[in-house]
């Protein structure tokens, strides 16, 4: 079959399926205007729950005039080529230097994009001796990278100890037989439920099993932790952890990241990364940009307490209302609803056309059937009246919603509380 002729058949994929009925409302939708907790959507001043701009610096004045200057200064071309080329500059080896330094590791190497570099860590670290093991609610960009892995993977479940060591137990006599060594895959926060990985009772099985710690903290760089080193720092072992992986796109609202850890393994890795070998530099004004970011991360107790005050706030309301919100205890909270894909679909509309309020909604295939989940982030840039506000549409709508109003066909703009 010709390839076209078998995707021109096909439905779309898991999400692609969606897409006549979804594209541009659910899913690609256009947010306008300046980086707030008050954006335009189709015409229409939304209060914001949607970016990963935990800090708020994408907007801040100091970083604008940093990324403006850099920008007027470098343009957006230089450093022409691949790192190991004719793209290394002293800026990225300071960024580098202070991001090892920031985190307490030996090293550190820049990444162009946090997804692409994970893949390609994954990659390079691993033979076909060794075996993987890892959560089974990895991020995508994890799941990406151990399929290029030609070994074993062995997966446990989700933040439980208990199978974690069993697993381990099973790879570290796996590895033993093949003659390789064991790596284990973790999040220090989960993208999509807010919850902490349990990182210091995995660090306190290295006592019991020989095995390299790799955490993705994406998600907690820049806001966890006393002074935002990440989950590591908020679990008390940053010295257990062998890799530290850092993404720019959350905490610092930019592009890229990096990987902390042992000298000669960063070393190794700065000359086998085929995503960073063969792929332009980051451009100077993102290296500039983030310099600054880092300092602001350095020197934001007050953000990140304030981010946290709103986040509770919001937590806390949630769950006094009867809502299932997990165990979030980073910035982000989902908010679980039984319901169908309908149903979904209703409450998101009257969230956004009745409430004025943009938050992302995710369904089956990615999370369970039967189970709705929206999804907030709080970020600096949130106040109390945001809180107040969200609190009370989500007290009506979880009314509407056991009254079965999302139910069928109703529609949701002559829908009222009765």
């Amino acid at each position: 079959m010709d390839i076209f002729e078998r995707i021109q058949k096909n439905e779309g994929g898991p999400l692609g399926q969606y897409r006549k009925r979804a594209h541009g409302y659910f899913m690609f939708p256009k947010l306008e205007g300046e980086i707030s907790p008050y954006m335009t959507f189709q015409g229409k001043k939304m209060l914001t729950w949607t970016f990963n701009n935990y800090l708020g610096l994408a907007n801040d004045p100091e970083v604008r005039k940093v990324d403006a200057e850099a920008a007027a200064k470098w343009g957006l071309a230089y450093p022409m080529g691949a790192r190991m080329m004719s793209g290394h500059t002293s800026l990225h080896e300071q960024l580098e230097r202070e991001l090892a330094e920031f985190e307490c590791k030996e090293d550190a190497f820049l990444f162009n994009f946090g997804y692409q570099g994970m893949i390609s860590t994954l990659d390079a670290l691993l033979t076909r001796r060794d075996v993987v093991v890892y959560d089974e609610e990895c991020h995508a960009c994890i799941m990406d990278g151990l399929r290029l892995h030609i070994g074993v993977r062995m997966r446990y479940a989700h933040n439980d100890i208990a199978d974690c060591e069993k697993v381990l137990a099973r790879a570290t006599k796996k590895a033993a037989e093949d003659g390789g060594g064991v790596l284990l895959v973790t999040e220090g926060v989960y993208g999509m439920t807010g919850a902490m990985g349990i990182l210091d009772e995995i660090v306190k099985l290295k006592e019991k099993y020989n095995f390299r710690i790799l955490i993705d903290d994406a998600h907690g760089f820049g806001v966890m932790g006393a002074h935002g080193r990440g989950t590591s720092e908020e679990k008390g072992v940053i010295d257990g952890i062998d890799l530290y992986f850092g993404a720019f796109a959350k905490a610092m609202a930019a592009i890229g990241g990096f990987i902390a850890g042992p000298k000669d393994i960063i070393n190794y890795l700065r000359y086998n990364l085929r995503s960073q070998i063969y792929a332009k530099s980051l451009p100077m004004p993102l290296v500039e940009g983030c310099l600054k970011r880092l300092d602001m991360i350095r020197n934001g107790d007050e953000r990140r307490k304030h981010l946290f005050t709103i986040s509770r706030a919001l937590q806390n309301g949630l769950r006094e209302l009867g809502y299932d919100i997990g165990p979030a205890e980073a910035c982000i909270t989902p908010v679980f609803i039984h319901g169908t894909v309908p149903e979904a679909t209703n409450i998101l509309i009257d969230l956004r056309e009745n409430y004025k309020i943009f938050c992302s909604v995710v369904v089956y295939p990615v999370v369970p059937q039967g189970i709705i989940m929206f999804r907030l982030i709080c970020t600096q840039m949130h106040q109390m009246e945001h809180v107040e506000y969200t609190l009370k549409a989500f007290a009506e709508i979880k009314k509407k919603h056991d009254q079965g109003a999302y139910a069928g066909g109703t529609d949701i703009k002559d829908m009222a509380i009765e």
